[in-house]
């Protein structure tokens, strides 16, 4: 499909307002206390843990609204700040946030094809504006997500994936998504995974890693794990981001997922090596 002259913005805006009109949002759950510890946080999947429930469906859910500082309208290949606010219930900026494997906020671009995934982690004012840098590299219409956990009025944590859809001019065509496979490259690197995800049952999957043939054994942490994976569902682009066991398992970095329905997922896992982070990507196809 080919957008031409006037049509383009048109379209594309009409799209985005669509966009903020999806309401389908996870559920938060929240502990108990709040803490610094992100292994208490429940519903982000930690220390292998994780409930299935997907979230990134809209900009406002618990009680919380993202608010960008402007109309997310990008031009293909031109960087410019991303700024955003969190808004409690009353529309005050939220300052207070718990971290989460090292970072305030992770920041998720993808395409609503599933291509051209960034994580990202912006820097927060004292007034709650939120900033980061952020380039989208081609036409379309992109899933931007903030990922996070905040405090309720309660001080109970509430763990949030709040998203909104940002558009980019231009002749768009949707890339086909890759067949599902158990290889994947990731620069210099291959990556295989071992298991079998499948609808509501938990089931671990292990990432390991190659160079050259030979398994690597020296992955770093980076963000306080040895990997991190987030999956999107192919469709209507429901968020999860997984964090594995805590130390290696035979040199694999393992996690534990439940998809929450049947259909195709895409994968996207990040690991360390060197000091440089490098990332392998899965098409999955859950029965």
């Amino acid at each position: 499909m080919v957008l031409k002259g006037p049509f383009v913005a048109a379209g594309l805006v009409a799209a985005l307002l669509l966009g903020f009109g999806i309401a389908r949002a996870a559920a938060p759950q929240a502990s108990s206390a709040a803490t610094s510890d992100p292994t208490t946080i429940p519903s982000h999947s930690h220390g292998g843990a994780v409930t299935g429930d997907l979230g990134g469906f809209s900009l406002s859910a618990g009680g919380f609204t993202l608010a960008p500082a402007e109309p997310p309208i990008f031009q293909a290949g031109v960087g410019r700040t991303f700024a955003f606010k969190i808004l409690a219930q009353g529309g005050k900026p939220v300052t207070k946030f718990v971290p989460n494997h090292d970072k305030l906020l992770h920041f998720v671009a993808v395409r609503h094809d599933l291509s051209g995934f960034q994580h990202l982690h912006p820097e927060m004012a004292a007034d709650g504006t939120w900033s980061i840098p952020l380039t989208l590299p081609s036409p379309g219409i992109w899933r931007l997500y903030t990922d996070f956990v905040t405090l309720d009025p309660t001080g109970q944590q509430v763990p949030l994936t709040l998203a909104i859809d940002a558009t980019v001019a231009g002749a768009y065509s949707p890339a086909p998504l890759p067949p599902a496979a158990r290889e994947a490259d990731a620069d210099a690197f291959k990556v295989t995974y071992e298991g079998t995800p499948q609808a509501n049952a938990t089931q671990p999957l292990s990432f390991r890693v190659f160079a050259g043939g030979a398994p690597v054994t020296d992955l770093e942490r980076y963000l306080a794990a040895y990997g991190h994976l987030v999956v999107v569902r192919d469709g209507d682009l429901g968020y999860l981001h997984v964090h594995p066991e805590d130390q290696l398992s035979g040199g694999a970095v393992k996690f534990w997922l439940s998809a929450p329905s049947p259909g195709r997922y895409r994968l996207y896992f990040e690991f360390q090596k060197s000091g440089a982070v490098h990332r392998a990507e899965f098409t999955v196809d859950v029965k």
